[in-house]
Order: C-alpha cells, then sequence, then structure tokens
C-alpha cells in the first residue's frame, strides 16, 4: 500500500500531519507515540518574543469537539531553535514551523530566525491573528492584507516551502486562496478554527478564561469539507484539510474533495496516538476500497456522476 504524498516539494510518508498546537513541539509525544510514522508535525505556533497566552480556563468540551483560546502561548522563536529543535532532528518525521505574528515585520522576523535552523522541512503561516498596523484587523480576511505578510514572508523564507493556514471566518475562501497562492504560497492549510463561545447561564460567566474561543472537532468537519473543495477548485497550489478528523474514512473524503494531506488536531487531546491510529487505518482501509495509491484520490469528487 502506498500511502507516500507530496505537498509541492515535500514529501512524505503518508498524507497524516499532526496539527499545530495540539501536538506540543511534538518532542513531549514522543514517549506516547511513534513521532517517525507520522506524515509530519506542525508544531506549536511561534512568535518573535515568548508569549504567555490567555488565562485559564483555556478549553472546555462542546457537543461535538471543543473550544479553546489557549492564546498562542509560546517559547519564541530563539528558545525553540536552542531548546525543541535539537532534540526533533532525532526523528526522521519533516517538522513543520507555525509562525505568526502581530504585524508583517513580526512575521518576516520569526521566519528569518528559523532560517538559520536546520531540522525543519517546511513554515506554515498562521494568518488568522489580528494586525495590530491596521487597528486590529484579521491578515486572513482581507486578500490585501494576505498578500503582504505572504509576499513578505516568502521572501524572507529562501530556503523552504511555505504554507498558509486560512481562516474559515471569511466570506469568500476562494478569494483569500488565489490571493495567498498568487503572493508565493507552496500551499494552503484549510482551515483554522471557528469563533464560538460557551457561557455558563449560572455564573453568566464563559466557560473559558476568554469570552470567546475556537471550535474544532467533529462538529466542523462538513463546514470545512466544503472549504477544502472550493479552494481546491480556486487554485492549483496542493490543500491540506483540517477539521475534526478522527479516522481514516475522515482522511480519505478530504482527499476526494480536493486535499492533498491533512491534519489532526482535537483528537490528539483524547488519544495522543490518533495520528499513528489513523495511519494503520488507511494502511488497512485502502486496500480494502481499492486504493493501491492514495494520492490519486485527490480531487476525485465527482467523478463518477457521468
Amino acid at each position: 500500500m502506498d500511502l507516500t504524498v507530496a505537498v509541492g516539494t515535500l514529501r512524505l510518508a503518508n498524507p497524516v500531519i499532526a496539527a499545530s498546537g495540539t501536538f506540543g513541539y511534538g518532542i513531549e509525544f514522543s514517549e506516547l507515540t511513534d513521532l517517525n510514522k507520522l506524515g509530519g508535525i506542525v508544531v506549536k505556533g511561534l512568535s518573535l518574543e515568548p508569549m504567555e497566552g490567555a488565562p485559564a480556563p483555556r478549553m472546555v468540551p462542546a457537543a461535538a469537539g471543543m473550544l479553546n483560546a489557549i492564546g498562542l502561548q509560546n517559547v519564541g522563536v530563539t528558545k525553540f531553535i536552542s531548546e525543541k529543535l535539537p532534540a526533533l532532528r532525532a526523528f526522521r518525521t519533516p517538522i513543520i514551523a507555525n509562525v505568526f505574528g502581530h504585524t508583517v515585520e513580526e512575521y518576516v522576523e520569526v521566519v528569518r530566525h528559523l532560517e538559520s535552523a536546520e531540522g525543519l522541512a517546511a513554515y506554515e503561516l498562521n494568518i488568522s491573528c489580528p494586525n495590530v498596523a491596521c487597528g486590529g484587523a484579521q491578515f486572513g480576511g482581507d486578500p490585501r492584507l494576505v498578500s503582504q505578510v505572504v509576499s513578505a514572508s516568502r521572501t524572507a523564507a529562501a530556503r523552504r516551502p511555505l504554507w498558509v493556514k486560512l481562516s474559515p471566518n471569511v466570506t469568500d475562501i476562494a478569494l483569500i486562496a488565489r490571493a495567498a497562492a498568487e503572493s508565493g504560497a507552496d500551499a494552503l492549510t484549510v482551515a483554522n478554527t471557528y469563533p464560538a463561545m460557551s457561557v455558563d447561564f449560572r455564573t453568566l460567566k464563559s466557560r473559558l478564561g476568554n469570552p470567546t474561543g475556537g471550535l474544532s472537532g467533529r462538529a466542523i468537519k462538513p463546514i470545512t469539507l466544503r472549504l477544502v473543495n472550493e479552494a481546491f477548485r480556486a487554485v492549483k497550489v496542493p490543500i491540506i484539510g483540517l477539521g475534526g478528523i478522527n479516522s481514516a474514512e475522515d482522511v480519505l473524503e478530504y482527499l476526494v474533495v480536493g486535499a492533498t494531506a491533512v491534519q489532526v488536531g482535537t483528537a490528539s487531546f483524547a488519544d495522543p496516538r490518533a495520528c499513528e491510529r489513523i495511519i494503520d487505518d488507511l494502511a488497512r482501509l485502502c486496500p480494502s476500497g481499492n486504493i493501491p495509491t492514495i494520492n490519486k484520490l485527490t480531487g476525485t469528487f465527482g467523478a463518477n456522476n457521468g
């Protein structure tokens, strides 16, 4: 069974990638699961300076998933390079650095720091952050801001592929996808979490430390499947699907609508071995479904409709 896929120039042993923010820096899971079996690992988002994150509580269950308001807590890019990345080099799994900032200049500086480090396979820009230079407007909601941050980061990222993680909180994801692709994105991750709330009528307060958080898990899969298909039809660069993946069947459905690979997020909170389990299940499911080469499945939605 051939599970290999190519996300642009980056070849993965299988299409299952651990998503940013749900798998720590990767190394924390090394005693819980076989990191060498994963298609890739996207590390916790990295900023120019360390960030403490949002007040507790930061996570709360939802009916078919969870809400989180972590606040992008991280050690900062310098400590990541010196304290986290050396241990990750022991594994053959591609490591992708998730990058964010609150100005275009911050994105560029984080990438420049990472350019001098060894052991990374690609960068993933999180453009769901507010741009403080533009009064807090989200980068990912405006095609002009998308073009600015992707173009600047593309120039800085001379050594490695540049993925762009899109926000689902947009009117037309095809428009945003085209802006990112035309500005130099090598692949698009679709999509980040959905803005949501969870309140307690007894206390009249949010169940999170913040008033709102991001909804993830099984509840969002049908919505994100549509976004992946719309992005796939809008651009030529590979799409990485992310949203509610818990099984091998979920992975194949994302591939059918246009994804080349997927990222597993919330499932890892309930089961640290979720990625490994899904990969094993794919190896069993594909032969029974007469799928000898998994990458041939991408974008086949509607192919049997005559």
